[in-house]
């Protein structure tokens, strides 16, 4: 056996320098995971408070100039007033969890307070490629009242508001948006809807809640580790082999019994069978 000397030369250096980085990039990737897993489990938490929470009057959680308090997310509120049916809202591009593509419904609904609540009614299946194309179900007529949960507003460009010859339409809400294009102020936010004057919104599919499991960030950080771990241990393995038996280069190849009739062209070693039969009886 040799020393670890050559472990100071160019070659080595510069790839236990590589394995270092990799291990180190591999072991910030866990910890990137295992910090997904804390703000999910964070998350789930308000949710879980928040589902299990009575329905609260919607000027107490949402206001007309400040932003959703994250912490009041899918929280329950409630507010009664007149749907605004001409100005509503087709957020396109939509689909539900079974792949179907469709649109979300939103309505404007004008409260006593004179603000207005942007309220996702619910998912309508449909492959229309344009407005003209869709039948939006009606809203309830006259004084109705609303309980949904709390959503935070979209942002960038996808939550431009477009007029359209059949309507407004948008690719993601934002009431911020849907303000400008209504010309009215509106409770900042906006309420995916549960109930309308206690029944599930007609002829519109229902919103579903989050999901609350942890997702697969724990064992995707543990598989970040294991690869710098493995990485490490290759690199030691790998020196210690070239200690025991010297450069892979430089190893001396295993010599073979060359032909009689050929002496330059050299030939496998004839392996010995194997066999508990006497010599006798063996077939030639």
């Amino acid at each position: 056996m040799g020393s670890y000397r050559f472990l100071l030369s160019r070659r080595w250096l510069l790839f236990g320098v590589v394995v270092i980085l990799l291990s180190t990039f591999a072991w910030w990737l866990g910890e990137w995971q295992f910090g997904r897993l804390d703000e999910k489990k964070s998350s789930n938490s308000v949710v879980r408070t928040n589902e299990n929470l009575p329905p609260a009057p919607v000027a107490e959680v949402l206001s007309p100039d400040q932003d959703v308090d994250p912490a009041d997310e899918w929280r329950r509120v409630e507010a009664t007033g007149t749907y605004d049916v001409d100005h509503t809202v087709v957020v396109r591009y939509r689909s539900n969890d079974d792949g179907a593509p469709g649109v979300q419904v939103v309505v404007p609904l004008v409260t006593d307070e004179g603000l207005s609540l942007a309220v996702d009614r619910g998912f309508l299946a449909t492959d229309a490629r344009s407005l003209a194309g869709i039948e939006v179900p009606p809203a309830p007529t006259g004084e109705v009242t609303v309980v949904g949960w709390v959503r935070v507003d979209g942002t960038g460009a996808s939550t431009a508001v477009d007029l359209e010859p059949d309507g407004l339409s948008t690719r993601a809400i934002s009431s911020d948006r849907i303000a400008q294009a209504v010309g009215r102020p509106f409770y900042d936010g906006f309420v995916d809807v549960e109930t309308e004057n206690g029944e599930p919104a007609s002829g519109l599919a229902a919103h579903d809640l989050p999901d609350l499991g942890n997702g697969p960030h724990f064992f995707y950080g543990l598989q970040w580790w294991f690869f710098g771990v493995l990485a490490l241990f290759g690199f030691g393995y790998l020196a210690y082999d070239e200690r025991r038996r010297g450069p892979r280069g430089e190893r001396q190849r295993p010599t073979r019994n060359p032909r009689p009739d050929r002496p330059d062209r050299p030939v496998k070693e004839k392996k010995v069978r194997q066999t508990n039969v006497r010599r006798e009886f063996q077939r030639r």
